[in-house]
C-alpha cells in the first residue's frame, strides 16, 4: 500500500522539508513488481551491492521495504529523463529496507538514486522511518554505515544519530580488504513524551 503525500496534506516529517513544496510524493511498498528496478539501481550504484535475494527474503520477512516516488512535473531537470521509473511513469527517487525487532527497529538500506542525491530524498526517508518506528512501539533506532561514507555519518548526524560502536572489518572491499562499520543510534521519543519534558 503507497501512502500518498500531496502538498494541503503533508505529514509533518515532510512539510518541513524545503524541497517539497509543491511536488507531491509518496512512499510505495516494494513488491516484485518493482524489486527488477530496485535491484538494477542497487547494482549500479553500490560497489558490494544488495541481490535480488536480500531484497526478496526482506520483503518475505515483513521489514518495512519502501520506495520514495514522485510523479514527473513539466520543468524536471533534462537530466531526469534517463532517471529510473515506475511503469506507471513515476521517478523512483529513493529506497530503504529496515527490520523491527522489539523495542527497536534497524535501518538494513537506505539508498538514493544517484540523480536525485543532495535533494533531501535519504532525509525524508530517514524521518518516514523514524515516524514508523514509534508507530511500531521501538524506542531507539540503529545502523551500520561504512566509517570512511563521510557523508552519509554527517546526514545521520543532522538527524540525531549517535556513533555508539564500532564493527572491524564489517564491510567488504576490493580484494581480501575490509572497512570498519561505524555503529549508530537514535533514541525516539513519541510526541507526548515530549510535550511532557518540555512542560
Amino acid at each position: 500500500m503507497s501512502q500518498h503525500i500531496a502538498p494541503g496534506s503533508t505529514p509533518s516529517w515532510l512539510a518541513a522539508d524545503p524541497a517539497a513544496a509543491g511536488r507531491p510524493w509518496a512512499l510505495l511498498a516494494l513488491d516484485e513488481s518493482t524489486l527488477p528496478l530496485v535491484a538494477e539501481v542497487e547494482r549500479s550504484t553500490h560497489d558490494h551491492p544488495w541481490g535480488e535475494g536480500h531484497f526478496r527474503d526482506s520483503i518475505a520477512a515483513g521489514y518495512w521495504c519502501q520506495l520514495l516516488v514522485t510523479p514527473a512535473l513539466p520543468g524536471d531537470p533534462e537530466a531526469w529523463a534517463g532517471a529510473p521509473r515506475l511503469a506507471d511513469g513515476r521517478l523512483l527517487l529513493a529506497y530503504l529496507v529496515a527490520m523491527p525487532g522489539y523495542c527497536e527497529a534497524h535501518l538494513l538500506n537506505i539508498t538514493t538514486v544517484p540523480l536525485h542525491r543532495r535533494q533531501g530524498c535519504a532525509r525524508l526517508l530517514l524521518e518516514a522511518l523514524q515516524a514508523w518506528s514509534l508507530c511500531q512501539g521501538a524506542e531507539c533506532l540503529w545502523l551500520e554505515v561504512r566509517a570512511g561514507n563521510l557523508g552519509a555519518r554527517a546526514l545521520y548526524e543532522r538527524q540525531g544519530f549517535r556513533q555508539v560502536g564500532l564493527r572491524r572489518g564489517y564491510y567488504p572491499m576490493d580484494g581480501a580488504q575490509r572497512e570498519d562499520a561505524v555503529i549508530m543510534s537514535l533514541p525516539l521519543v513519541p510526541a507526548a513524551a515530549e510535550t511532557e519534558v518540555g512542560a
